[in-house]
Order: C-alpha cells, then sequence, then structure tokens
C-alpha cells in the first residue's frame, strides 16, 4: 500500500525535529553534513521517532542545497550529502515506514535573497538526487514565499508521479507573507499537484490549530501540521522550546477534528512529542466533514485623501524642484530651520531629509519633518534606508510617518556602517531597497509584511534611488524598471556633473513610465570637489569641472561662486530634458540651493513668458 492509499483510511504519524535533538547532542554546524561526517547520530535520531511511532521519517536534508550549503564552503557535495541522507533514512525505515526527501524552502524574510532562477537551478540539483535514492515521496517544508514554493512545486510534479506534500509556513494566523489567505494558498497549492497540504514551524499548535479552522477539507489532496513545540524563549543564548509532550497529546485531538491527516512536529519538538500524538491518535478514523469557520471580514479603511499632489504627481505635471538638507549631526536647530523656510519660500515643492547619510548619525529625519511639517508648512520628503532598522523597526517607523500624516518617502538601501563615524557600528540590511519598496507598496494596501491588516492603507509616494554614476548605465536603468515592478512611483538621482551624462541618462530612461528627478549638487571648493572625486562613492567629477575647481584654490568664495556657475550650466542641460530637478545641498549652506532654485524658476518665468507671446503673434 502507497502513502496516498494509506493516508485515504488512516492518520499517518510524521516525525519531529532533527536539528533540536542533534543539537541537545552538542551538535552545532552544518547538519547535513552530517549524513557523512556522522552518520550514526543522523540514523540514531531517525531510530528514535520511529519507536516513538512515526509512519513517515524526512531525510536530513532540509538545506542540502548549493545555496545554503554555501554558507558553510560546501555547496559541491549536494550529491553527496542527500545521497547519504537518503540512504541512512531508508536503512532506519527497513520498509515499516515511508521516507520522505525533504527539500527547504530558501527565501525567508525577502524575495531578494535567491532568484526565482536560482531558486530552480538549486531545487532541480537536489530534486534529482533525491529522487535518484527512490524516497517514498517529496516533503516541501518551510516555505515562507508562496511564489517559491509554487514554482518548485511545478517542477517537482513535472519530474515524478510520486506522493508531493507541500508545507507553507506562517508568520500570522491564517495569513501568508504578502497577505494570501491560508486556504486560498491550499487550493492554489492542490491545483499544481500537490497530494498534500499543510503548515510547518514558526507557529504552534495553538494558532496552528486557529489558522485550520478557517480551512475547508481539501477536494483531492489531504492535510497536514507540523507545529513548533512552542514560541521559543531565549535563554543564555540560544531558543529553547519548553513545551511538553502532554500539552501536544492534547493538541493532536485538536488537529484531527480539522481534518489533519498527516501530522508531525518542526522546531524544539522530539520523540516524545511525536509519542505523545501517535497516542492520541491510535484509534482515531480520519475526519470526512469538516464544519469550518467562517471568515472575519477584516475592514481596511482607505487612505485619507490628501490635499497636496504627490510629488510623482507634481514633477508629471509641471517643472519641479525638490532639495535635500541634511538633519544636523548637532543639537541646536535654529539654521536648518531658517534654511528650511528660506526653500519653502522660494517654491520648492519639497525638502528632502537623509537617514544618517554617509552612516554618521545626526538628528532624527522624522523628528526633524515633523518640525518643518507643524512649524513652517514645508513639506518634508524622508529618506528611509534598509541600513539602520529591522523588518519590525521599519515597519514601525513607516507607522509613525503614516500617523504624523508623512507620505513623501525615498527608500534607499543606505551607505554601510563601515565607511561612517562608526565603522564597528552593525549594519542591519534585514531588507534591500527593492524589498523596502515592495514593503511600502504592501502598506498602501493596508497589509503588513506578514500580510496581517493594518486596519488603514497608507498613502505614500514612494521614491527609489538612482546611481547613474556606474560604468554601465544600462544595468542600473534594468535596476530602476524592477524598482517599478516593485511599486516604485519616481527615482531620485544622486548629483551628476556632465552634460554628456545629463543626455545619456535621458536617453537611457525616456521610456520609463516613473518620472526622474535628476540630481545636482553645487560644489564649494577645489578641496570639496576633490573629495567627492575621489572618496564618496557614486560621485565622478569630469576633468574639466575638475579643472575649474582647481583654479579656485585657497579662496573658497571663488570656488563656491564657481560651484553654482557649474551648477547652473548643468541645470541649463538638464532643463529640457527632466521636468523635476533634485538640489542638494551642501554643508548647510542653503542659500547656493536657494540661489539655484530661483534660476529654475527665473527659467521657467522667462519659457512661459516667451511660449505667450509667440502664441500672441500667431
Amino acid at each position: 500500500m502507497g502513502l496516498l492509499q494509506d493516508l485515504k483510511s488512516h492518520i499517518l504519524i510524521g516525525d519531529g525535529a532533527m536539528g533540536t535533538l542533534l543539537y541537545a547532542h552538542g551538535v552545532d554546524s552544518c547538519f547535513e553534513q552530517l549524513n557523512v561526517t556522522k552518520r550514526d547520530e543522523v540514523f540514531r535520531v531517525h531510530e528514535a521517532y520511529l519507536k516513538a511511532g512515526s509512519n513517515i521519517i524526512q531525510t536530513n536534508t532540509y538545506g542540502a542545497n548549493y545555496h545554503k550549503l554555501a554558507r558553510y564552503g560546501l555547496e559541491d557535495e549536494v550529491k553527496t550529502f542527500n545521497i547519504a541522507a537518503a540512504k541512512i533514512a531508508k536503512e532506519a525505515a527497513e520498509g515499516t515506514a515511508y521516507v520522505a526527501g525533504t527539500i527547504g524552502g530558501i527565501r525567508a524574510l525577502t524575495k531578494s535573497t535567491i532568484t526565482i532562477e536560482e531558486i530552480k537551478r538549486n531545487f532541480r540539483e537536489q530534486l534529482f538526487w533525491l529522487l535518484h535514492e527512490d524516497v517514498d515521496s517529496i516533503l516541501l517544508e518551510t516555505y515562507y514565499d508562496l511564489e517559491e514554493l509554487k514554482t518548485v512545486l511545478t517542477i517537482a510534479r513535472k519530474e515524478t508521479d510520486k506522493p508531493i506534500i507541500a508545507h507553507v509556513s506562517l508568520h500570522e494566523k491564517g495569513v501568508l507573507q504578502g497577505g494570501t489567505h491560508l486556504s486560498d494558498a491550499f487550493t492554489q497549492l492542490e491545483a499544481l499537484g500537490a497530494d498534500v497540504v499543510g503548515i510547518n514551524c514558526r507557529l504552534g499548535p495553538y494558532h496552528m490549530i486557529e489558522s485550520l479552522e478557517e480551512v475547508p477539507l481539501p477536494n483531492h489532496s489531504f492535510l497536514s501540521a507540523y507545529p513548533n513545540a512552542s514560541l521559543p524563549d531565549y535563554v543564555d543564548g540560544r531558543l529553547v522550546y519548553e513545551t511538553d509532550s502532554k500539552y501536544f497529546q492534547e493538541t493532536a485531538l485538536a488537529f484531527h477534528e480539522q481534518g489533519v491527516r498527516l501530522i508531525g512536529g518542526c522546531c524544539g519538538t522530539t520523540p516524545a512529542h511525536i509519542e505523545a500524538i501517535s497516542s492520541a491518535l491510535k484509534n482515531q478514523e480520519p475526519v470526512t466533514v469538516k464544519q469550518t469557520k467562517e471568515r472575519p471580514v477584516v475592514q481596511i479603511q482607505e487612505s485619507v485623501e490628501e490635499t497636496l499632489p504627490h510629488i510623482h504627481d507634481i514633477v508629471q505635471e509641471r517643472r519641479s524642484v525638490i532639495v535635500e538638507l541634511d538633519p544636523p549631526k548637532q543639537f541646536g536647530i535654529e539654521k536648518f530651520m531658517t534654511g528650511a523656510k528660506a526653500l519653502h519660500d522660494i517654491g520648492v515643492d519639497a525638502v528632502t531629509l537623509a537617514d544618517n547619510s554617509l552612516a554618521s548619525p545626526r538628528i532624527s529625519n522624522l523628528a526633524m519633518a515633523s518640525l518643518l511639517q507643524h512649524k513652517t508648512d514645508v513639506r518634508p520628503l524622508v529618506h528611509i534606508t534598509c541600513r539602520d532598522r529591522n523588518l519590525i523597526g521599519l515597519q514601525s517607523h513607516l507607522m509613525g510617518l503614516h500617523t504624523l500624516g508623512i507620505n513623501q518617502i525615498l527608500a534607499v538601501t543606505g551607505d554601510p556602517s563601515k565607511i561612517g563615524d562608526f565603522p564597528g557600528a552593525t549594519s542591519v540590511y534585514d531588507l534591500s531597497s527593492f524589498d523596502l519598496i515592495s514593503l511600502i507598496a504592501q502598506f498602501n494596501e493596508g497589509l503588513s509584511y506578514s500580510g496581517k491588516p493594518l486596519g488603514q492603507k497608507t498613502n505614500f509616494s514612494i521614491a527609489g534611488a538612482f546611481n547613474p554614476n556606474v560604468r554601465h548605465l544600462d544595468k542600473a536603468v534594468l535596476r530602476l524598471e524592477k524598482k517599478i515592478a516593485c511599486g516604485a512611483h519616481y527615482f531620485i538621482s544622486q548629483p551628476v556633473y556632465s552634460v554628456s551624462q545629463i543626455e545619456d541618462i535621458h536617453e537611457a530612461t525616456k521610456h520609463l513610465q516613473a518620472p526622474v528627478y535628476i540630481g545636482i549638487m553645487p560644489l564649494t571648493s577645489a578641496r570639496n570637489a576633490r573629495f567627492l572625486h575621489h572618496e564618496v562613492p557614486g560621485i565622478k567629477l569630469s576633468d574639466d569641472i575638475l579643472a575649474r575647481m582647481d583654479a579656485t584654490e585657497n579662496d573658497n568664495e571663488k570656488g563656491a561662486r564657481e560651484g553654482i556657475a557649474i551648477a547652473k550650466h548643468l541645470i541649463d542641460a538638464a532643463y529640457d530634458l527632466f521636468n523635476g530637478i533634485y538640489l542638494i545641498t551642501p554643508f548647510m549652506r542653503y542659500e547656493m540651493t536657494v540661489e539655484l532654485t530661483k534660476y529654475i524658476h527665473d527659467k521657467e518665468r522667462i519659457r512661459k513668458e516667451d511660449h505667450h507671446e509667440s502664441i500672441l503673434h500667431s
């Protein structure tokens, strides 16, 4: 009798955690390598679960793919580890239990960790060797990203007729990362050929059972559940799961009531937990009719209607100027507030505030943005980096911005900590700039990163950063296209110091639907020019500009005037090619960007007057 035939009439018991037991035995390395180096340890774990009542055991291959093994320098051992693991499990089972070849998910929090094409290559290699050893089924487990699971399930279904078990993992009860409801995910997986659909990891029995209460019995596949032992506690530098096996005996009956046909355990579970499950379900018949709890209706309010158009809408309609004015590095904000007001009075559409630029601490741009908005009527455009906040902090920060009514955002990766004032500080980078843009776009749909409703849609205008100062401009433009796909509305460029470069940028980006604000930063001295050219990442000056600034050596006033003249020349070149101009204020010298803003407005006024005059004479 095969696995699927067995599931038609029986409840089958899976095994529990492999890593938990190996870790308890003092193993703290690549678990998959132990299939070769400590074969007997792995065998004894299988043996313990079989004695506890497991009808199906997993190969010790959760991370036995090229991508994950590369962390240990073992990427060339995919074949060796998978073959060894399958042989150990089959020997332990001795034909008395089924062996599932386990392939774990790669993506966790972010899609940018690895591309779908790389996932396909990784998956096909591991799948080939597990099928080569004739395992009884394939278990796809711990997939937070539904796109990844659907991709690999499609491949597996084409490659084999063996039973496929497909497990998603949830951050929140009943909903996948991105907002897909669990029952909808199961429907999609069943349609792609999954024979068993279920949940594993992250949640303990309580929330997993609650999630399954809203899931009907599948039409053709079977339900499975592999809960964690509990929520983990952090003790002496390690995660500890403390739920006792008696609790698992009680909750096993609740899983049975939800129609689960295959039940095992994930993180923190041991043979004692599996024995408790087996004991509880020994004489139970499978559930064939289930009363599903109705999904609660989630109310997500529409975003509050804005009194001002978004920056990305403004630049589509008319000439627009935004100016960066970095928050102060020291206490005392009078000069900053005076500069911001001067920029507002001259008519900039927004003052942008960097997020600890060059990895140097400054007064919080959120605090400064709030002050600008309420004390001067200046519209703030807040930069958010991925460097300083983890995923929790980023979401909290976005919620705070929305609550304060600040809705213009530039999402950037952020300069690494090692280039700043505190090179030993940690750079977080939970998310890439692509992921951050996607997160903000998801907030605009009223959903957190985990898919949990926020109660209200945000109304963020999302800018992406654009560095055109690269060797291959076409590759930089491909990044812009990817950011648009993630949800970016427009782009703000690094400063550019060449007329020909401005023309090249226009030619390379004119096909994009999202507008570009071209960056221009006035130079202040010859020394400043050399520093930017040689030491600041992403900025290169032309030989002509370096020579012009060198001619002002030892005369800072002359250097500033030359810097203004160069900036005006660049503005002239950009004026007819880009509706948006992004001026970066150097060293809080806001009078320079005020002068440049006035220059742009004067050009626009003259253009309109000439246009009006031509109409009158036509």
